[in-house]
Formats: structure tokens, sequence, C-alpha cells
């Protein structure tokens, strides 16, 4: 297809990018901290750090894993929120060669099992008070070393030991674990505090994050996204987000850093520019982050339809200072009408929304940002990146038809780790990636996405794979078949539901719930408990899914 949507693009934004100028990720970022280098990167509970602190920082951190036989291609996870240790160990491991793998902190042990055990992961930072998850884990994996730290061990002396002291002994938010081996990060920094790394040669092809997903079908596999995957993504976001005069400023790190919209849109795109980060360490205690948002106004906001809705219904949001805010754009999840309509009308500033996918970086699609209608458009396809609609034979559908969504761009991964033949189910020839989403383009070039051609739920803009949930809940002895589908839900856009056959007849919605809660990270629960007699099923006996939908 042509690229009609060209002629839509703000002035300024260019066709293409020069995903060519940096050799990775690893050097594109080691520009940036040289450049900014004075400039405030960091700020978590008011203490801020400068690039020059992250160059210090990730370099040590680096030396270390060095200096312990961590070498170049080896995978190491990140089992962090938000906070200062998250950039300076992320940049630290790509610095040495390494891998990441990012691992949600709220993983059960059966989830954290599969994903350590998949990547290969020799080595983990995690937060302590997820320790006791990585102890019933860890005689499983490959692991060697595991390295502990607190939310404060970045902070002032003072004030770090404070909010370390009040976590574990007053909040009781910190679990008794025994990990034999385990090292503390800050000790990590401390020993090698003068120890230069040593540069290692990396080329766009080389892995930089294995970034979990369920793609289109099963269970969570890791996206294999290059070096080169990750330079040019960065590239396309700071050409769009130049429309807007993101030079530097303040923008809010809110959404987890673990989640790859977080980690391209926010993290190392602000890193490029020079923007300071304000860390945000849990979002939900929304009462204090309004007091963030007003102590520190925005220049740039990125969130979710669901965090956006929030914290405009939080007391005191009228307060916050939105005057010096440029760019404000959702993704993860489809923005809301209503949402966006009551962000303009409080804040003074549109709404965007963009997509995109783990696959491919995961930005492919941005809305203009002065835009002043929300058209519930997906947005317009970022430079260097081509869109079509197809049928299912493969071919080209043509414009305001619909069709699945295919992509291709220097942003698409390399492939899924380890599994070539799911790999070759998502990718066509010629570097086409297919997304699963249905959708159309229209004359202008927009995207719009309808359906997804798969059974993926959204829960504020986290995928729950059906599958996943169905495996855990066929394992109760009182369950005899069951479906997991989505169900509309106004806070959170989507919540899992599970329809179930019972083999037990005094099984109740409760245990079942009880018993999933042991099993799943609790936005995977499901919400509701539905009891059937029989579930609807195909001619060849599979269960219809849509056919739960629409019925429900």
């Amino acid at each position: 297809m042509e690229r009609i949507w060209l002629k839509s693009y703000p002035p300024g934004v260019p066709q293409d990018i020069d995903a060519q100028q940096f050799p990775s990720l690893t050097a594109m970022a080691e520009d940036a901290l040289i450049r900014h280098a004075t400039q405030k990167a960091y700020v978590q509970m008011d203490h801020a750090i400068t690039y020059r602190d992250v160059d210090g920082l990730s370099s040590v951190f680096a030396a270390w894993l060095q200096r312990h036989g961590f070498s170049k291609g080896d995978r190491i996870a990140l089992m962090l929120p938000n906070v200062l240790q998250y950039p300076v160990a992320m940049l630290g491991a790509l610095r040495a060669g390494m891998v990441v793998v990012n691992t949600n902190p709220l993983y059960t042990a059966d989830e954290l099992r599969h994903q350590l055990v998949d990547s290969g992961a020799i080595a983990i930072v995690v937060l302590e008070n997820f320790c006791h998850v990585v102890q019933q884990v860890k005689s499983d994996t490959k692991l060697q070393q595991v390295i502990v730290t607190g939310v404060g061990d970045l902070l002032s002396l003072a004030r770090g030991a404070l909010v370390n002291f009040v976590l574990k002994h007053v909040r009781k938010q910190v679990p008794e674990w025994n990990i034999a081996g385990a090292i503390r990060f800050r000790d990590v920094l401390r020993e090698c505090a003068h120890c230069p790394h040593s540069p290692v040669q990396l080329s766009q092809g080389d892995l930089a994050f294995l970034q979990y997903t369920g793609g289109t079908t099963g269970i969570a596999k890791g996206a294999m996204l290059s070096h080169g995957n990750m330079v040019a993504n960065v590239l396309q976001s700071q050409a769009w987000f130049e429309q807007a005069n993101i030079s530097s400023g303040i923008y809010y790190i809110a959404l987890p850093l673990y989640h790859i919209f977080s980690l391209t849109a926010n993290c190392l795109l602000f890193m490029r520019v020079g923007g300071t980060g304000i860390l945000v360490t849990n979002p939900r205690d929304f009462p204090a982050f309004i007091k963030t948002l007003c102590k520190y106004p925005p220049v740039c906001f990125n969130g979710v339809n669901t965090l956006f809705n929030s914290l405009m219904n939080t007391p005191g949001f009228e307060r916050i200072d939105f005057s010096r805010m440029v760019a404000s754009v959702g993704g993860g999840m489809a923005v809301q009408a209503t949402v966006a309509e009551k962000w303009k009308k409080l804040t003074g500033r549109p709404l965007s929304q963009g997509w995109g996918l783990t696959e491919a970086s995961p930005v492919v699609a941005v809305c203009r940002l002065n835009d002043t209608e929300f058209t519930g458009a997906a947005g317009l396809p970022v430079p260097s990146t081509e869109v079509t609609a197809r049928d299912e034979a493969g071919n080209d559908v043509g414009l305001n038809t619909s069709g699945e969504i295919c992509v291709r761009g220097p942003q698409v991964m390399q492939g899924y780790w380890n599994r070539p033949e799911e790999t070759a189910m998502v990718m066509l020839p010629g570097g086409w990636l297919k997304t699963g989403d249905i959708g159309r383009i229209d004359d202008q070039g927009f995207v719009f996405l309808e359906d997804r051609k798969k059974d993926m739920i959204t829960v504020s803009g986290f995928k729950v794979y059906p599958n996943e949930v169905e495996d855990v809940a066929a394992r109760h002895p009182g369950v005899f078949e069951c479906a997991a589908v989505g169900e509309a839900n106004e806070k959170s856009g989507e919540v899992v539901v599970l329809y179930v056959v019972r083999k037990d007849p005094d099984l109740t919605a409760e245990t079942l719930v009880a018993y999933l809660r042991l099993h799943l990270t609790s936005y995977k629960v499901p919400r509701r408990v539905y009891f059937r007699n029989e579930l609807p099923k195909s001619n060849v006996g599979k269960i219809l899914r849509r056919a739960l939908r629409e019925q429900g």
C-alpha cells in the first residue's frame, strides 16, 4: 500500500528515520548520558539523580557483572517497580552486553518460574518485597545470582534507611526470605565503586530485551527485541513527539517500567531528549499521586485510559498546573471518548491516542498531538513504518475495509525466543508482522482498530490470555470445563470473567477465585464466575468464547 498517511503528517515530522545512526541501544543511551550529564534524570520520593549519576552507577553495575563472570548474551531478569534502581540496573546490564528480561514484580511463583525457566536467566535483580517468590522457584531455574534491593536503596542515606525500615517493620510489606548467596544491590555498587566497565562490542542485531507477551496465542513468550529494534522505535517516537517540542522538562513514569510502553515511550524516549522522569512507585495511591503532580507540574504525561480516569476522579486534581503540558498520550488500551473529553476540559490539553504491541517495540501509530477532536483513531503510522489491512489469505484489502492489521518497520521483533513455529505464525514474507488486531485504514491514513482477532483480554493496559487463566482453573478438582473471556468495565476497560461447568456440584465462585489468586497475578483473576450446565462449542468441540461474550 502507498504510504498515504504521510500526507496527514504534522509539519516537521520526517517520513523516515535513520535507524543506523547508532550501532546499539547502549551507544544511544551513552550519548544521552553524556549530552545531558548535568540535568536531573529521575526523581523518586523527592530525591533526584542526574544523568551523570546514572552514567556512573550503571557503569559500576556493568563492571560488577563483568567481574563476576556475566557476559554478552547472558540473560538477567529485572523484577523491580518504578524505583531509581531500574534505569541503573537496566543500563548497567545492557552495557555489560546482557539481555534484559523484564519481569512483573507481582508475578506468582508459577508465572515467575515459567519466565525464568523459559528465558534461561542466570541472574535477577529483585525488590526485597518479592524475594520470597524468587525463593520458591530458584531451585527450578538456572539462576546463579540473586541481587536484592530495597525501595530506598538509592535515596539519600538517612531517607533510604527510614523508607526501608518503615516498609519492613512498620507496614510489614517485606515477607521473610532466605536465599543463599544473595547480595544487596548497594553492596554491589560499593564493591566496584572505582571499577570502570569494559565496553562490549554490540551491533543492532544483538538482543537487548526478552519482553514477555502472550503474542497471539497461548502462554507467555519472549519477544526478541534487538538493539536495532529499540533504537529505531526510540528515534521514531522522538521524531513524532518533536511536534510538541519535548526537548526537556518533567514527564511522569507512572506506568511500570517492565511494561514495554513505559520502557520505550517514557524511560528511553525521555532519556534521549534529556527529560526529568518522576518515578511513581505506587500509582494506585492516587491522593499521593495528585500531591506529586501538584509539586512537579508535567510537560508530558503518557498513561493508560484507566490512569487518566482515576486521576480525574481524585480530589485535588483541579489544583494541578497543566499550563506547561505540551503532550499527553494514552496507549496500552483504547482511550475512551468520555475520558478524552473530560481530560481536555480539565487540563486544557487534548488527550491523544497511540497504538502498538510488544512485538513492535511497541510504537506503531500515534495520533497528531495537537488534534483537538477525538476520533477514536489509533493513530497515523510513525516514520519508517508501513501498515496494511489483510484478509485471511494475506492479501491487502485496501482502504476502508476491515482486515487483520499487519506492520512492517525496523521496530518489528526478530521473533519469539526459542519458538520458531509460533514465530512463523505471525511473521509473513517481507518482514510483515501479523498483529492479531482487526481494523481498517481510512482515506487519510489513520488506523482504526475494530476488534481482536484472538481472544486476548486487556485489563488496564495489561494483556491477559484466556488459555493461561483456563489452564489454572482447570487444575481445580471441582472444574469440568471452563472458558475465560473479557467483559466491559468502566474503570479498567475490561475485566476477566470465567464460565465454568462444575465437576463438583458444591464448588462455589468464592472457593474457585481464592484458588486462582494463589496462581495468578491479581489483574488476571476473574472478577466474576458464571456457572453453566454446558458451554457453547463448535462442531469439532472447540469452546466458542465469542458466543460467551455475546450472551454475557
